[in-house]
Parts: C-alpha cells; structure tokens; sequence
C-alpha cells in the first residue's frame, strides 16, 4: 500500500479530489490504481482560513510496483502491514493464567491469550457494563455510592467513561493491530482515519461486550464482582491467588488493575513488592462554550459542516513543572469519577456525537516523586487528601467545589454563572479551589491558565468553569518489570497496564496487554483443559 501525505485542500474539497491529488503527486499512471481510500483527514487551523490535510492510501493493482513509487517525492511512502506472529513457547503451564482488570489493558491482554488457547481467567472487581451503568445512574441521580462499580471500577475500567479516545504517542506497530480488533467489534470506521479517533463512550460500551464475548466464546471465563485479595508464592514464584470467590492456583498472573486499585497496591506491598513513586498530575475540569473554542480555533469557519469538533491541547512551563490539559471532550460533560467513599474526583466524557453544550478539559499540574520522597504511597495519600478536601468543600454530598477561571485567578471563591452551566451531574457549589491544593500548585495553575489565555483565546473568560479536583491522571505508581514484561521479584507476575505504570490511554494500554500476553504465549503451552 502507498501513503500518500501532505494533501491540502479547501474545505469545501471532499474524497474524489484528495484521490486525484494523491495520484498526481505520486506520478501514477493511469489506470494503476486499484483501490484508493481516506487513510487520514487532519485540520490545519494554524491560519485563518483552516484547510483539510488528508492522507490517502492507495493499492496498485500491480501490488509489485508499489515499491518503486516510494519515496518518489518525500511524501509517498509504502507501507506493508505486518500481523502479530507468536513464535510457540515450550514451557507446559500446569494451570491458566489470571488476568486481573477488564480494562483495556486487561481485556486485549485476555483475547489474545485466548486467541492463543489458554483460555484465561478474568477477575473484575465490578459489574458487567449493564449493571455498571445501572449503579452508575443511580449515583448520577443522587443514590448511593458504590465502591466496586463506579466509573473507575467494572467491565471496560475507567477508559469506558473518557470519551474513547484514541490518540497515542507510543508508535507501536501494534496500534493498527488495536484499532482493526476495535473495528471488528464494533467501532465505528472513522476510528481508522481521523487524526484524533474517538469512538464515545455511548458506542464503546457495546465494543466492550463484544470484545468480551469472544473471550468467553474461545474458551476464557470472566469473574465480576471478584477481587484480588492476595498471592501466594514459594522460593519467587507465583502459586496462588485469593479473591473474594476463593483461591485460584495459577503460575501466571496479568495485573492490570488500573491507576485507582489502592488497595491492590497495599496488598502487594505487604506481600513484599517492591513499587516505585511515578509522575502525575493534579487540578481541575475546566468548562466552556463548545461554540466558543471552535471560534477560537477556526475563526471564520468556526460552525463549516466539514471541520471536526474543535478541540485543544495546552501546555506551559512553570519552572521545573509542566500545566497542561488533558482528556478534552469536546462537547462533553464532567463526571463524577470516585473510587472512594468520602472523596471528590472529577473526570470528563463525551459520546460519540460530541453535541453537548460545553467543552471540558483537564488542567492539570505536574507532580513527582520529589514531592513524595520517592515513597509512592505517600503520593496515594496525597490524592486521597486532595479528594476528601473536595468531598468537604462540597458540603459531604458528592457535590463538587467549583468556581469561575476570572474568580481562580483572583483568589475569590466565586461561581457567578454566565453563557456556562456546569455538566458535573452531582451538582456544585462555590468554593476557593486554590485553597484545595498546596499553594505552589495553585499558583502554578494560576501561571499556566494566564498563558492559555495567550494560546486560545477567551481561555480565561468570564463565563469559563473550573470544577475539582481532578486527581486521577495516571497512576501515581509503577511496579517494576524485566524487558520478558514479568515482575522482576516474582515470576508469573506480569505488571500491565496503566496501574501498573506502562500506559497512558486506551491504545497504549491495549498494546501493553498484547505485548504481555505474546510474551506469555511465546514462554509457555497452555494447560490441559
């Protein structure tokens, strides 16, 4: 297959004049083209009149040639899609693998050991995605609050309420693997060419299912409502586990438990595992006008059929520290995201139509192990602080704190409400946020949202939002492993995921969970069922 880059065109432009674009640019013959597809489509925003830059993807229908129009001008490319090959480990497994965590990480991890025939074991600590939502709709009204199903906890793990997003930075060969088994099941087909993909959370729940269906379908069995409670070892090597079903004999254990399984990390660390302290981030969900930043971004076409919903990403250096926004959902709304009786955590969502009211954002500031001593449970107390601070400012209701960005700046406890209606559905209340946070964060934030300002502008009007805390960016921990991607204390302990340090997002933790269960399958045979 060529790539052909770099097309830009207007936006009143569409499929048939990128293709002709393409087959000029890469000086193809006529009547070569076999197949020609939109592999892409990319705003560029940058002036005031926004163009479409597209990538298309072209089979000759002599795929021999296609080589040879490589690198004709600088950007045509080939590209030859290479499939997941698992060379057949040699080493007999007396019982199945255990995987712990249905989130992505968890989930990918499991089809592929059943794809491979060791039919796995799957704990999930929540409920399947049905009675998750239930739980979740009953919080959402005003009911009780559950600790083991909620938007962090239960099938599809905290990335089932994030909008679905798709955007990585890892590079790895098995992101195409990632978004082919997202399309079998489900996705939807622009997953496979927009430059920032994203599936919703409405439509991601279904994919979920199915995902996890084929699982049950090849042989897996998946355990809801059961936590892993503790291991057993003997001279280094895993022997068993307890949850709250029982104990399980197994010499292989996935634990992809997500950022928010605190007291899985206690578990572990009392049972000796060494963990290490890692970055993360802290602040707020930062609300305005969806129509707002589209004019920010696409000025005079703000609102042109052909343009995507207008999202941002920010970032500035304060120091040796970064304020940045993260997880934006354009058309979205805040979430209620704790994991925890007594605290307050924001989150943000969206569906897959994107056409809610306001856009939420992340804005978050940078914290690391020289905060905590190196001592990564001195970092879990941080966020738990943090979030029970929130649950107090908010009268002890699940109502969270918030105030307008002008009355953050100044210092004011202020939520005079304008053209912004806050979305977090438990309701908030006014309150000083700054007074929430150590106050060189505060005022770190206070540095980075004058500076968004400069970026986008109507950043920091006075109809934006600022609703906390938001606390659960990334797992504050990270449990070490060798590059087989087993504990380097325990073997047939496999740290996974975002929990346990290696991901950062849905498509990094399903290639995470790919890349241990290939190292798994090309260690060991299955057990005899």
């Amino acid at each position: 297959m060529l790539l052909i880059r770099n097309i830009r065109l207007p936006l009143s432009a569409g499929k048939q004049q990128a293709v002709e674009q393409a087959v000029r640019l890469a000086k193809l013959p006529k009547g070569a083209v076999g197949q020609a597809e939109i592999a892409k489509i990319s705003v560029d925003a940058r002036r005031k009149t926004p163009t479409l830059v597209y990538t298309v993807a072209i089979r000759l229908k002599d795929e021999g040639a296609e080589p040879a129009y490589a690198g004709s001008v600088p950007y045509v490319s080939f590209m030859q899609s290479k499939p997941l090959e698992i060379k057949k480990g040699d080493k007999k497994l007396e019982f199945r693998p255990v995987v712990v965590g249905l989130g992505p990480a968890g989930l990918f991890c499991a089809l592929l050991l059943a794809q491979q025939g060791f039919c796995p074991i799957v704990l999930e600590r929540g409920a399947e995605i049905e009675k998750r939502m239930e739980k979740i709709e009953t919080f959402r009204a005003g009911g009780e609050f559950d600790a083991n199903t909620n938007i962090q906890f239960g099938e599809g793990g905290a990335g089932t309420f994030s909008d679905g997003k798709l955007t990585t930075r890892i590079g790895d060969s098995l992101c195409a693997e990632v978004t082919r088994l997202l399309l079998e099941h489900g996705a939807p087909e622009d997953i496979a060419w927009r430059q920032k993909p994203h599936i919703g959370t409405d439509r991601l729940q279904s994919v979920i299912v199915s995902l996890r269906k084929e699982i049950q379908r090849l042989g897996g069995e998946v355990y809801f409502n059961t936590r892993l409670t503790g291991i057993k070892m003997q001279d280094g090597r895993l022997k068993s586990i307890q949850t709250t079903q029982g104990e399980i004999p197994t010499e292989t254990l996935i634990l992809a438990v997500g950022h928010s399984a605190r007291d899985t990390f206690e578990m572990l660390s009392n049972s000796g595992i060494d963990m290490e302290c890692k970055p993360f981030s802290v602040g707020f969900r930062a609300e305005h006008l969806q129509t707002e930043i589209e004019k920010s971004l696409y000025h005079d076409a703000a609102g042109h059929p052909a343009l995507p919903k207008g999202e941002y990403q920010l970032s500035h250096h304060v120091g040796n520290r970064c304020v940045y926004t993260f997880c934006m959902c354009p058309g979205g709304q805040v979430v209620a995201a704790s994991s925890e009786e007594g605290g307050v955590v924001t989150n943000g969502m969206s569906y897959h139509a994107r056409d809610g009211k306001n856009a939420n954002a992340a804005v978050v500031v940078s914290v690391d192990g020289n905060d905590f001593g190196q001592n990564p449970f001195a970092a879990i107390e941080f966020q738990r602080k943090l979030e029970r601070a929130a649950f107090a400012a908010g009268g002890k209701d699940y109502t969270a704190p918030a105030e307008t960005v002008q009355s953050f700046l100044k210092d004011a406890g202020q939520l005079r409400l304008g053209a912004v209606e806050p979305t977090y559905f438990r309701g908030v209340t006014p309150y000083k946020l700054g007074s929430l946070l150590p106050a060189e964060l505060a005022d770190t934030l206070r540095t980075g949202l004058t500076a968004f300002e400069r970026k986008l502008k109507g950043y920091t009007s006075p109809d934006a939002v600022l609703t906390g805390l938001e606390t659960r960016t990334s797992s504050p921990v990270r449990l070490p492993r060798a590059e087989n991607f087993e504990s380097v204390q325990i073997k047939g302990l496999y740290p996974c995921g975002e929990g346990a340090g290696y991901a950062g997002g849905i498509i990094s933790a399903a290639v995470d969970g790919l890349r241990v269960a290939q190292a798994i399958a090309e260690t060991y045979l299955p057990a005899s069922n």
